[in-house]
């Protein structure tokens, strides 16, 4: 069942990008590796860029489709997923990644906005 627009993607990018710049913070990540903490860091840049670039009603200047957007959400959530297993996160690290991979996953696999041909 897909429940999630691309108005309600629209408003979860924003804070999400935000929380992925200060969660990492809040949370001390980096005590296993310390890609723990820029990686999701530079990933909240990234999303909070793309968001602005986005070719929906929250976007600024938009020049990325919403199609190419939710593959690069789906990308990031693969790399969030996988990175704690290359480079052997520990403890909070791992799971902070593994958790906001899933979300991601969830969030894509639930979206209804691009119709399937």
């Amino acid at each position: 069942m897909k429940f999630i627009t691309k108005r309600i993607h629209a408003f979860l990018d924003y804070p999400v990008a935000i929380a992925l710049m200060i969660l990492p913070f809040v949370f001390g990540l980096g005590s296993s590796h310390s890609l723990a903490l820029y990686l999701s860091v530079g990933t909240g840049i990234a999303a909070f860029v793309l968001t602005l670039l986005t070719d929906h009603h929250l976007g600024v200047i938009r020049v990325i489709s919403y199609k190419v957007h939710l593959i690069v959400d789906f990308l990031v959530a693969i790399v969030f997923i996988v990175t704690p297993f290359i480079f052997s996160f520990e403890g909070i690290d791992a799971y902070y990644y593994w958790a906001n991979g899933v979300a991601v996953l969830v969030v894509v696999s639930l979206d209804k906005s691009e119709k399937k041909h």
